[in-house]
């Protein structure tokens, strides 16, 4: 399958909302948006962005994760326009999911990467590790520790700054790519 076709007719943020969310979804998708605060620091590393990005994100409007991460996807979107994310329906496109699995199964949101030219450069999904960790500390506490302490940020700030590093280690990887350097001659 190749994905990247899927890039074209996948929707934007406010059209996959409108679309697959009922009225209580697209308030929740609302409320994270609203939440998401990017930092100086973050806004002016996506405005340093200079390769385009496409960004397929596979995701179902009722996901708990999906809405608890694709808005940050769209701040993204905003401060960095060469970020282009599109939305697939997990349950209409069973094909993409089927491709995309994780660990044997159906996950969401996966978010893939691809150079301008529609070349697959990472995949990632469905949660960060700020939000494993989270996780761990509910199910187990103390008895078994993550072995790194968080920094104290809510959650969603961990987060937000856990998919920038993934946008950001995706930018660098098109920057630095041998074939997209003498394409644009830098």
């Amino acid at each position: 399958m190749k994905l990247f076709e899927k890039h074209g007719s996948g929707l934007a943020y406010a059209d996959f909302i409108a679309r697959y969310a009922n009225e209580g979804q697209a308030q929740r998708w609302r409320q994270v948006y609203e939440q998401v605060a990017l930092t100086p620091a973050q806004r002016e590393l996506l405005a340093a962005f200079r390769r385009s990005m496409p960004v397929l994100c596979l995701a179902g409007a009722w996901c708990g994760d999906c809405i608890n991460q694709c808005p940050i996807f769209e701040h993204f979107a905003q401060a960095a326009p060469l970020i282009q994310v599109r939305y697939l329906d997990r349950d209409e496109h069973a094909d993409v999911q089927n491709t995309l699995q994780i660990n044997g199964g159906n996950r969401v949101p996966v978010v893939v990467f691809f150079s301008e030219d529609g070349h697959e450069v990472a995949r990632y999904g469905e949660r960060t590790l700020s939000k494993y960790r989270q996780m761990m500390r509910d199910s187990a506490g103390a008895a078994c520790p993550t072995g790194i302490l968080s920094a104290g940020d809510p959650l969603l700030v961990q987060v937000t700054q856990d998919w920038l590093n993934e946008f950001e280690r995706v930018q660098w990887l098109l920057r630095l790519s041998p074939r997209l350097r003498q394409r644009h001659g830098d």
